[in-house]
Order: C-alpha cells, then structure tokens, then sequence
C-alpha cells in the first residue's frame, strides 16, 4: 500500500515534467494577439496599394476618357515607346550611379575619420546630421539660391575668382551638367546617412584587432583595406541600399531645382507628370510598378555582393 501511495505522484510527476527536470513552458498567445492588430493594420497598409497599382497597371484609367476598361500591356508599351520617359529613366540611372558612389565613398572617408574618439566629435556629428533632418524641398530652395543663373553664390564666387567672366546658366540647358549638380545636392542630404551607418559598422570592430595589425607591422593603409573596409560591409551595405532607394525615387530636388525641364527630369518626376498633369492613371500606376520592381531587384543585388555576415 505504502508503494503504490509512492509512485502515484511520480507518475503524475513524470506527466507533468520533462526527462531533464526542468518544467514544460507553455505557449503564450497573449504577445501575439497584443502585436496581431498593428502587424495586420501594416501589412495593408502596405499590401493593399501595392496590390491596387499592380491591378490598375492593366488598366486603362483616364477620367476625360472613360470608362475604366482592361487594355493589358499597352500602358507598359506606350512606356517603353515614350522618348521623354526614356530620357527620364537614363537621367534617374545617371542619379543612381553617381548617388550611390559619392555617399558611399564619403560616407566611409567620414566614418572612418569619426571613429576614434576626439574633442569636440559630438558636435562634428550634430552638425554633419542637420542635411539630412532638412527635408528635401528646403534643401532644393536653399540651393537654388546658390546656383540662381542671375544673383547666385557660385556664379558670384567663379566670377569674382575668374573662372567664368559672366554668370551662366547651370540648370536646364546641359543634361549631364544638370544631373550631376543636382545629384551633388541629393548626396549633401544622404551622406550622413551612410556616415552614421557605416559608423555603427565600424564601432564593432574589436581594438585588439587593430592592435594585432599594427603589431604585425601592417600600414595604416593596409590596416583599412585589410580590416575596416571588410569588417564593415554590413553596414555598407544598408547604407548604398539606402542611397539606392533614394535616388532612385529622387522627385524633391529635381522638381524645386529644374521644374518640369527634361534635362534632369528623374522617373519620379515623370509619374508624377503623366498621373497628375496628363490624367493618365494607369500609365501612372504602371511606371510607378517598374520603378518598384527596379528598386527591389538593385537592392537584392547590392545586397549579394556587398553584404557579409561578420562575427567576432
């Protein structure tokens, strides 16, 4: 009797309780449903218009012309086929480019500067911030006070220098000369980004490593190439990705700069023109699907060949 009044609670023990001792943990539902309402409230959010552009991108929508009726690839072909729109996009492939590369290069030069600690770094890193607080369309007023063709700083500055002996027109006229000046304003905006990014990057970087290649006899130089750079392509990475949806969806700076002139008009610009100005919402909707579907592909890509895991 006294046996079986024993091994009673062990079963009911061994029911309740894992081989190892320690207790059952049970599944708690209560984090997920306090989460579920904003997750899916998000995921609409997002997935419902995007579902809607796919969707309208067959359609034809023009409200002078309706009604709203199915014409398949025909807002894509009349795309493809529409030499302002061409332009647009090797004007926004040209921003890409030279967007990518400045903030990149800059942003590692800078961090790279900022990352050992000295007087006065926390103001450097206030002040460097301000570009990209400011939002674009002041950026775009502010600078184009300085490139103003009549009374603007660098056409007093070139002047008074010699460089030029009148003042010239630096928007409008020249495609590359536009794009890249206005890009130049763009970067001054991202670079910090890509700075703060890269920054967090390197401030991982064990000093015993740094310590280890100097040791060993490795140049500061070869220490950067050796040990910085591959250590912080994490963080390169997300910083070119970033600057890559940025320029990429570049509409701000182009729009206050240039206005509506072809010679820097971005795709951006031009979905905005078509939708808006021509009423053409479904030529709208397609161009704003490819402009999508470039910005997923290029930063997978960017991500492949740039972005490392790295563990210390």
């Amino acid at each position: 009797m006294t046996a079986h009044t024993a091994s009673a609670p062990a079963a009911s023990t061994r029911g309740r309780t894992p081989r190892d001792g320690r207790p059952k943990r049970h599944f708690d539902l209560l984090p997920y449903a306090l989460v579920s309402p904003l997750t899916i409230f998000i995921l609409l959010l997002a997935l419902l218009p995007a579902g809607f552009t796919i969707v309208e991108s067959f359609f034809k929508v023009q409200p002078l012309y309706p009604p709203v009726r199915f014409n398949g690839l025909d807002n894509y072909r009349r795309l493809f086929s529409d030499p302002t729109i061409r332009d647009s996009m090797w004007n926004t492939l040209l921003y890409v480019l030279v967007g990518i590369a400045l903030t990149t290069v800059l942003g590692v030069a800078m961090a790279v500067v900022l990352q050992r600690p000295f007087r006065g770094r926390a103001v450097v890193i206030a002040v460097m911030v301000l570009p990209w607080a400011l939002p674009g369309v002041v950026e775009g007023v502010v600078w184009s006070g300085i490139f103003d063709s009549n009374s603007g700083f660098l056409n007093s500055l070139l002047t008074s220098v010699g460089v030029f002996d009148h003042y010239h027109v630096f928007l409008g006229e020249h495609r590359i000369q536009t794009v890249l000046l206005i890009e130049l304003v763009q970067v001054w905006q991202l670079t910090p980004l890509s700075v703060l990014l890269v920054l967090a990057s390197l401030q991982n970087i064990p000093g015993d490593l740094y310590e280890a290649a100097t040791l060993d006899g490795s140049s500061p130089w070869s220490t950067f190439w050796r040990v910085t750079l591959p250590l912080a392509r994490p963080g390169i990475a997300i910083a070119m990705v970033q600057a890559l949806v940025q320029t990429l969806n570049v509409f701000d700076q182009p729009y206050i700069l240039n206005g509506a002139a072809a010679a820097g008009a971005s795709v951006t610009e031009q979905t905005y023109f078509v939708s808006f100005q021509n009423l053409d919402f479904g030529e709208g909707y397609a161009l704003s699907l490819v402009i999508t579907i470039a910005t997923i592909v290029l930063g997978l890509i960017i991500t492949k060949l740039v972005y490392r895991k790295v563990e210390f």
